[in-house]
């Protein structure tokens, strides 16, 4: 998908589903089924999705420095649902350290939204473009642990949903009805060595551009999220050193001892 084409789904998107939101959570069962999303990155610059592959029971993708890119959730369900999406461990709306109890983009039955970056405002946001670690908007805010990771948490929407609106509630700070974000943990040793490396690349805060949305209210169904999808990105030279993507090696040339042809020499 080329980049205007990009721009065109993202202002239709946040025209009509596409909404900044505080959500209020009500413990309930969260409903087993079809997997809730699809979640896609666009690198920009080049106007392509990005191949996704599997190694080490984990989704990958070959970022390229000093390139744009955007995130696409598609909503595979027949509810609406609550994107919470975090990169680099930083909720892309509010600029907080990423918790699911977070605020997020909320996306009709079968629709999509594509975020192209982290919003400033209801009106702009700063560009995803992946740049040095050092450069990355998570490490200059203080927060560099967590780069090479892009996460969506997902929330069905709970059946009767509230009437109440939150027109006029802060976009920014803390929100009263989410819950505080829960210690992170480390889920296995695998995680632990992933963690101890460094990291060769990060998302950086790009050119700011306009990206229209607008604040809805969501009332989620459970307190947990019914799916979470996390792709994690590097350069291509770290994922082949990882045995991620395979080595491209040149074809090679088998010497011919004798590579001249039979005959005589031909008139200058």
């Amino acid at each position: 998908m080329d980049r205007t084409a990009l721009q065109r789904c993202r202002i239709a998107v946040a025209g009509s589903a596409a909404a900044l939101l505080a959500a209020t959570l009500v413990p309930s069962p969260a409903r087993a089924g079809a997997p809730i999303a699809e979640v896609d990155v666009y690198d920009r610059t080049q106007g392509q999705a990005l191949d996704v592959r599997r190694k080490f029971a984990k989704r990958w993708i070959v970022g390229e420095p000093g390139h744009e890119y955007a995130i696409r959730v598609r909503n595979c369900s027949d509810v609406r649902v609550l994107a919470v999406i975090s990169v680099d461990g930083v909720n892309v709306i509010t600029g907080q350290t990423a918790s699911p109890s977070q605020s997020g983009y909320v996306i009709e039955p079968g629709d999509y939204v594509t975020v192209e970056g982290w919003r400033k405002s209801l009106d702009r946001t700063a560009a995803f473009v992946f740049t040095d670690p050092s450069s990355s908007y998570a490490a200059r805010t203080g927060r560099p642990d967590d780069l090479g990771v892009i996460g969506v948490a997902m929330f069905r929407e709970r059946s009767q949903p509230a009437i109440a609106q939150h027109g006029g509630a802060p976009l920014y700070g803390s929100v009263a009805e989410a819950e505080a974000p829960a210690p992170a943990t480390k889920s296995s040793a695998a995680d632990s060595a992933a963690r101890e490396r460094s990291a060769s690349l990060g998302t950086g805060h790009g050119r700011n551009e306009h990206s229209p949305a607008q604040w809805t209210a969501f009332e989620r169904a459970g307190s947990s999220p019914d799916d979470t999808i996390s792709i994690r990105y590097e350069t291509r030279a770290a994922l082949v050193a990882m045995g991620v993507v395979p080595r491209v090696r040149p074809p090679r040339h088998d010497p011919d001892p004798f590579p001249a042809q039979l005959g005589f020499a031909p008139d200058p």
